[in-house]
């Protein structure tokens, strides 16, 4: 899964708690709010589809009545330089035509370190026509030791992309999971995000003995969180082993395909491998039957009529 989309499903699963973090001047009360992610509606999944922004638009509705619904456009970049303020301006204006209000929140969470316009004015020297702003959280000049014991899991999440010395690099390990075991009682949510705290802060075998005998030894969470690191790890070796095995049949497919064709057609070029190698097995396997057939090399790989 990829890191974008990680970001997404933790908004989507906390968005509560979220919001707090990432935009406290807009969410005060919110743990009293109904939100409502706009994902599914289709005219706003082909507003995103459009604009190819990564974006979690929310709906959020407090229930006494003091304040209307308010939209947060919530968007995460793992790399700074491809955030464009105008692409987020054009979809929070289309955004708000489509739902038909003002009350729009744009949020942009940053993991990287680089720069970012924070503000965009559009006019002439006489007047300015158009002042667009946005909420943002810039991770990596932010302090984790501030959030070692905050009851805000998403805040927790995501000391992992905050600045600390290297020094501290377990016990911010520690209160992220301590926090996932605290503040998530899903045993599958909770497998879900301990895989999220293995990719933003992966250990070394040195390093996960130290975590042991240094703050797991006399920890109440020791077996939770040794339960679920244990799962993570596993099903990374595993997932490790089957690509192996993946790879070396493509290798032996590869090495077959070679034999078969120098048998029949003579000596081949050594570019040849290079462009085999970029063939799944199911194509290699396509490859290696046409090769009884063909009447040329090139015959071996042309495309069957109806497979364009």
């Amino acid at each position: 899964m990829s890191h974008d989309q990680t970001f997404k499903n933790l908004i989507l699963d906390y968005p509560h708690h979220a919001l707090a973090f990432l935009a406290p001047e807009e969410a005060t009360d919110i743990h009293r709010a109904s939100i409502r992610s706009l994902r599914e509606e289709r005219k706003i999944a082909r507003l995103g589809d459009r604009f190819k922004i990564l974006d979690v638009p929310l709906a959020v509705n407090w229930p006494d009545g003091r304040r209307a619904v308010v939209l947060f456009v919530v968007e995460e970049e793992t790399e700074t330089r491809k955030f464009s303020i105008h692409r987020l301006a054009v979809y929070c204006l289309q955004l708000a035509e489509e739902m038909n209000t003002d009350r729009v929140v744009p949020v942009v969470l940053f993991l990287r370190r680089g720069r970012f316009r924070t503000h965009l004015p559009l006019g002439t020297e006489v007047t300015t026509y158009l002042d667009f702003r946005f909420l943002y959280r810039y991770l990596p000049e932010m302090d984790a030791m501030a959030f070692l014991t905050s009851d805000n899991l998403v805040a927790r999440l995501n000391m992992l992309n905050m600045r600390y010395p290297p020094t501290d690099k377990l016990r911010i390990y520690h209160a992220a999971q301590t926090g996932l075991v605290i503040l998530e009682a899903d045993p599958e949510k909770r497998l879900k995000y301990a895989d999220f705290i293995e990719i933003y802060c992966p250990l070394s075998d040195e390093e996960q003995r130290r975590y042991r005998d240094e703050f797991l030894a006399n920890s109440p969470h020791r077996e939770a969180i040794m339960g679920f690191t244990s799962t993570i790890r596993e099903e990374g070796r595993q997932e490790g082993r089957q690509e192996g095995r993946q790879e070396g049949r493509q290798e032996t497919q590869i090495d077959t395909l070679l034999r078969l064709l120098e048998k029949r057609f003579g000596p081949q070029p050594a570019t040849l491998r290079q462009r085999l190698d970029g063939a799944n097995t199911e194509q290699l396997d396509a490859w290696i039957l046409r090769v009884l057939d063909a009447d040329s090399v090139e015959a071996v790989f042309q495309t069957p009529p109806g497979n364009h």
